[in-house]
C-alpha cells in the first residue's frame, strides 16, 4: 500500500501531527507539504492535514480536497486553537468533512494546536467577541499539540491504516 501524508501548516502545529502520523506508516510512504502535491494518482490512502482558519478548513486544503478527493481514500487531520470541547467545533469539523465530499473518508482526527502570537494579536483587533475571547485564552494553547495529543494522532493513524488495508 502506498500512503501519502500531506499538510498545510502555518505555524508548525499541523506539521507536528503530520510527522507523528507519517512515523506510523510502514512501506511505501511519502510526506509532502500540500503545495508539492499535484494529484493523488498512485496513492492508496492520503492523510490530508490542515488548520481550521476563520471557522473552516484552510483554503488551500479545501481547494485541494474539492479538486482531488473524489473517489479516493482520504483521512483528515485537523488542528485548531479552540479547546476540544468547544461547542462551535462540531460545526467547523462538519465543514472540513464537506470539503472532502465524494471521498471515501477513512477517518477524521482533530486536536488543539498553539495559537500563534501573531494570530492572537490579529484576533484581538476583531469586532467578533468570540475571537477576542479566544485570543485572550492563548496561554492555554501554548505547547499544543502536546505529547498526549501526538500519541492520540499516532493511535488514530494506526487504526486508519488497519481499516484501509
Amino acid at each position: 500500500m502506498k500512503v501519502l501524508v500531506t499538510y498545510v501548516s502555518q505555524t508548525g502545529n499541523t506539521r507536528k501531527v503530520a510527522q507523528a502520523i507519517f512515523d506510523q506508516v510502514e512501506g511505501g510512504r511519502e510526506l509532502k507539504e500540500l503545495p508539492q502535491v499535484q494529484a493523488l494518482d498512485g496513492y492508496d490512502l492520503a492523510f490530508v492535514g490542515f488548520p481550521i482558519q476563520a471557522y473552516a478548513p484552510a483554503k488551500p486544503a479545501a481547494d485541494f480536497l474539492q479538486k482531488h478527493a473524489a473517489g479516493r481514500n482520504i483521512a483528515l487531520f485537523i488542528t485548531h486553537a479552540s479547546p476540544e470541547d468547544s461547542p462551535e467545533l462540531p460545526g467547523w469539523l462538519d465543514s472540513c468533512r464537506a470539503a472532502a465530499a465524494g471521498a471515501r473518508l477513512a477517518g477524521v482526527f482533530h486536536c488543539q494546536g498553539e495559537l500563534s502570537e501573531q494570530v492572537a494579536d490579529f484576533m484581538t483587533k476583531s469586532k467578533d467577541e468570540k475571537l477576542i475571547a479566544w485570543a485572550k485564552d492563548r496561554p492555554s494553547t501554548i505547547g499544543q499539540p502536546d505529547a498526549a495529543r501526538l500519541e492520540r494522532a499516532r493511535q488514530w493513524a494506526r487504526g486508519v491504516l488497519a481499516k484501509v488495508r
